[in-house]
């Protein structure tokens, strides 16, 4: 059974061409060396913020240290997905590992998420105790900035990577370091009100951190637990593969066409409508024809095709009713 390593598009980019398609080896290289450049970043940012935010009396730039804590974790999610999820089939997992994507990304959604009701605990009760909050001081300011610049530069770098392979999961962790630039800069409005006489604002920026974090955790634990119930392709997916398939010389029409999503790749099955007086062989090699087509064309990881026999004049090409549309 052939496999082909790829990536699949956002949803508004139609199925990439096979010049298009990214192996995947080079895919796990570059995910294994931005993540690792991602843990350096965020090792070197939590033992910072943390340190300086006890010093300067900080909760919301502890926050943020706490915050960097959970990617390094999410950072080693990542890596042990990316290690798994190329690894070829097995007898255990006959269609490969891709989902251990999926399961990553679930992971880190949920990291995100237990660590966004942390920090909203512990924001809500400095705030209700309000007579204790203590002035920020100005090296607090000045770590704040730091990490602020240090994360959006993180973000870019994390973004670009992603993009060139098309990673789901790449992609999401590049939004989860982008979460912790527009974070950070909370932080860093809150101690500047802090500092200026309202007190109140950085415990309430480490409110506002917990609540993003929160809701970008709930978004990546939703969309990676629907791919992994066996999400339907995009419609731009679904479509040029319909296409591809119609376009096969022999092919006069398909029905139950179905495309779900495994990892970053997609799994196909449908029913051709061949000439019902070719012969067995032909009929095979026409089959055969398709599948080296989408795999060739799409980002998909098998084809499971199912021939059936039509008269010669049969042509579904505009009925959607029949070709499954």
């Amino acid at each position: 059974m052939r496999r082909f390593f790829a990536h699949s598009p956002p949803d508004n980019i139609v199925s990439p061409t096979s010049a298009d398609v990214v192996s995947g080896i080079k895919k796990q290289q570059v995910a294994r060396h931005s993540t690792w450049v991602s843990i350096a970043v965020n090792l070197s940012l939590a033992i910072l913020q943390i340190t300086f935010g006890v010093m300067s009396y900080s909760q919301g730039l502890i926050a943020d240290g706490v915050h960097s804590l959970a990617d390094l974790f999410a950072d080693g999610v990542v890596l042990v997905a990316n290690s798994h999820s190329h690894r070829q089939a097995d007898e255990d997992h006959p269609y490969g590992h891709y989902r251990f994507e999926n399961a990553a990304s679930l992971i880190l959604g949920l990291i995100l998420m237990l660590t966004g009701f942390s920090m909203l605990s512990g924001a809500i009760a400095r705030i209700e105790s309000f007579s204790v909050i203590r002035t920020v001081s100005w090296i607090g300011l000045g770590m704040a900035c730091t990490g602020l610049l240090a994360k959006e530069l993180l973000f870019r770098y994390l973004l670009a990577a992603a993009t060139k392979v098309r990673s789901s999961l790449l992609i999401a962790n590049a939004w989860h370091a982008r979460s912790d630039s527009l974070s950070s800069l909370i932080v860093t409005l809150g101690i500047f009100g802090n500092i200026s006489g309202y007190r109140i604002l950085d415990p309430v920026a480490a409110l506002i951190v917990g609540l993003i974090v929160l809701r970008m955790g709930g978004h990546f634990a939703w969309d990676a637990l629907n791919d992994l119930v066996d999400r339907a392709a995009s419609r731009e997916e679904y479509q040029a593969i319909h296409h591809t398939i119609m376009s096969t010389p022999g092919v006069l029409g398909l029905h139950n066409l179905r495309a779900r999503k495994v990892g970053d790749m997609l799994m196909v099955d449908v029913h051709l409508e061949i000439n019902g007086e070719l012969r067995v062989r032909e009929g095979h090699a026409i089959a055969e024809l398709v599948q080296e087509r989408i795999l060739e064309s799409h980002a998909v990881v098998d084809v499971m095709t199912h021939v059936d026999p039509v008269p010669d004049d049969w042509n579904t090409a505009s009925d959607p009713a029949k070709s499954g549309q």
